[in-house]
């Protein structure tokens, strides 16, 4: 059981500076490339390895309360195409947050095959590596699919790790336990990508307006 204040309704007064409070998303900010990506899924007769290149967009949102609960985060969209091809491969969005009260991490995720997940995980402010699940069941880091997805290939857990370099790159590595009646084991369908920056963020709105108000007051 959490440790929950009996407040429930005070919210904290955050910093505007999102960029300043992400904890371990620290240094993910911006806009990413990545070129060497691999997907490993399942086909009828068998595993499928497919190479993919990446694109991300993480930018910086203002900060988050639920009464007490404060956050800070980055919200995200990835698109992912097979090497010399322009129709989406895969396309997800989302948000990265980070509570640093208690040290939770959670990646919410929505794709537009009907398919929506809550994956959390704890890290320390400076954690250059850290992981996330989500588990089919789960009332708070959980799964939900649509009817086909459910019975065709249904997802009991999903998995990231993310490790960031020191040369200022970052990956991830992906593991979705699934179910398929044509077989007797589960399947690891597995991803994995190393990002480079190609564009720096975008500071939220609230740090816009606090660096405007700056400007101004300068110029006076």
């Amino acid at each position: 059981m959490e440790n929950y204040p009996k407040d429930i309704y005070t919210e904290p007064e955050p910093d505007v500076n999102t960029l300043a409070h992400l904890g371990p998303l620290t240094g993910m900010a911006g806009i990413w490339t990545g070129t060497r990506g691999l997907d490993i899924n399942p086909k009828a007769d068998g595993p499928e390895k497919q190479a993919f290149i990446e694109h991300m967009e993480l930018q910086p949102i203002d900060a988050q309360t639920n009464g007490p609960q404060l956050f800070y985060g980055l919200r995200y969209h990835t698109r992912i195409v097979k090497p010399d091809d322009v129709e989406t491969f895969h396309d997800q969005v989302g948000y990265w947050l980070w509570e640093p009260a208690t040290g939770n991490l959670i990646l919410t995720l929505s794709i537009p095959r009907g398919q929506t997940a809550m994956a959390m995980g704890q890290a320390a402010p400076d954690a250059t590596s850290f992981q996330l699940k989500a588990v089919r069941g789960s009332l708070t880091n959980g799964i939900s699919s649509n009817p086909f997805l459910e019975h065709a290939f249904r997802t009991e857990s999903f998995t990231i790790t993310v490790t960031k370099h020191d040369d200022g790159t970052w990956s991830y590595e992906q593991e979705t336990v699934l179910i398929t009646p044509d077989r007797t084991e589960p399947f690891l369908h597995t991803d994995r990508n190393r990002l480079h920056k190609i564009g720096e963020p975008t500071p939220n709105p609230t740090a816009q307006a606090a660096a405007a108000r700056a400007a101004k007051a300068l110029a006076a």
